[in-house]
């Protein structure tokens, strides 16, 4: 089943959480009815990419309309491709909402306990995960690249969810858009360090293509990450839209051979509905 579906012509929606959970507000926006200037062409939320900090902050205002969560509780982070996780509270609110100095440094996840604050982070190829516990209602989000999944960032996430009192049999967890295996091509050191990270598991996320180079599955590699650390596989929904290949959704990295705009994941809890 596909977990995401389009809710406004701005961002995707996670649907089947949208349905049971109807005060959680999570999602995945696209490139289309944005505002950007020069070579940028879209809803680009990435301060840090050469756009106009104008025109970044003008389309975090109009998602934060159509999502009706200000942007005064929003934060977001300075992106490094590690495995480093803040624990937001409503004191952390604004964060790296309307400036890339401001933001949490050198972190690539975020949890609360808390609602009345929407955690965001910026994407354009790597893996949004998105974590929620049944039962308590923790939510986070994780960064992955490769670098970030080889060092198990999404085990990280299930290990600080652990720590404030969830099951990971409770969690649930949703793996985003992100490049595709038949657009992500690696060579042996990456595919040894996916290697490493697997020890012990069988079903391997790459096929080799040649001596060194392989198509690389980062949605598997962090299913298999996940249910490593203890959550159900029937916990964890994949979507089937790839960055790269979806060129009229998606701003994409890889394709777009570094000189692009980045995409919004978020999720959050509104505080004024929340039962």
């Amino acid at each position: 089943m596909e977990p995401f579906k389009i809710k406004d012509q701005r961002y995707f929606t996670i649907n089947s959480w949208a349905e049971e959970f109807p005060n959680l507000v999570a999602g995945f926006t696209t490139k289309m009815d944005g505002v950007s200037e020069g070579e940028f062409s879209g809803l680009n939320f990435g301060f840090h990419v050469g756009d106009q900090l104008t025109s970044v902050c003008e389309n975090r205002e109009l998602l934060a309309t159509t999502l009706g969560f200000p942007t005064s509780c929003w934060v977001g982070a300075e992106q490094t491709h590690e495995v480093h996780l803040e624990k937001v509270t409503k004191a952390d609110k604004g964060k790296g909402a309307s400036s890339y100095e401001s933001s949490f440094s050198r972190t690539d996840g975020f949890f609360t306990d808390e609602a009345g604050i929407l955690l965001t982070l910026c994407f354009a190829d790597c893996v949004p995960i998105f974590f929620l516990d049944q039962e308590s209602r923790r939510i986070g989000i994780a960064h992955a690249g490769w670098k970030g999944s080889v060092q198990a960032i999404a085990a990280e996430v299930v290990t600080a969810f652990k720590e404030n009192g969830s099951n990971p049999s409770r969690i649930l967890a949703i793996i985003g858009p992100s490049i595709c295996k038949k657009c992500y091509i690696v060579d042996n050191r990456v595919k040894n360090l996916v290697e490493k990270a697997l020890e012990g598991v069988e079903k391997k996320p790459y096929n080799q293509i040649n001596d060194n180079e392989y198509s690389l599955d980062l949605k598997e590699l962090n299913k298999q990450i996940l249910i490593r650390a203890g959550v159900p596989e029937e916990n964890i929904l994949q979507t089937n839209y790839c960055t790269s290949c979806h060129q009229e959704y998606f701003y994409s990295h890889r394709r777009d051979c570094g000189s692009t705009g980045r995409m919004l994941a978020f999720i959050g809890w509104k505080e004024e509905l929340r039962s």
